[in-house]
């Protein structure tokens, strides 16, 4: 599932930060503590993987 928004894929890369064991979950603020606690790896990383060129700052 490709990132709807840079935004979205910031908070991603934040949350797969977490599950890799690179940041403290205490970090989290939002929408990327809860995305860690319900999204597998996999899936942050499919969301972090998307192109930014064309993605909107915020979905909108």
């Amino acid at each position: 599932m490709p990132a709807k928004s840079k935004a979205q894929q910031k908070a991603a890369g934040a949350a797969l930060s977490v599950k890799r064991g690179e940041t403290p979950k205490k970090d989290l603020k939002g929408a990327s503590k809860s995305m860690a606690d319900s999204m597998t790896e996999k899936e942050l990383e499919d969301l972090t993987a998307t192109k930014r060129k064309s993605l909107p700052e915020k979905k909108g």
